[in-house]
């Protein structure tokens, strides 16, 4: 299990994230972490952003669907 703790950043908290914790989640400084809620209303600390993942799904299904139209168009 991962702990953070939460210090005082100027007038607004911060979480301090330990070498393992940024090794587990694969990420440097300087990079964003987006806190999502879960199905059972628990929460995930992700580098991944959801809504942008949730639009490539979007396109990738739009670009299955219409194929034929894209490639025609390419050309």
């Amino acid at each position: 299990m991962l702990s953070f703790k939460i210090t005082t950043v100027g007038a607004s908290a911060g979480l301090i994230l330990t070498k393992e914790a940024m090794a587990h989640l694969k990420v440097k400084k300087g990079d964003t972490l987006y806190l999502t809620e879960a199905p059972d209303r628990s929460y995930r600390l992700t580098p991944y952003n959801p809504e942008f993942e949730r639009q490539m799904g979007l396109a990738e299904g739009i670009m299955h669907e219409d194929r034929e139209i894209l490639r025609a168009l390419a050309r």
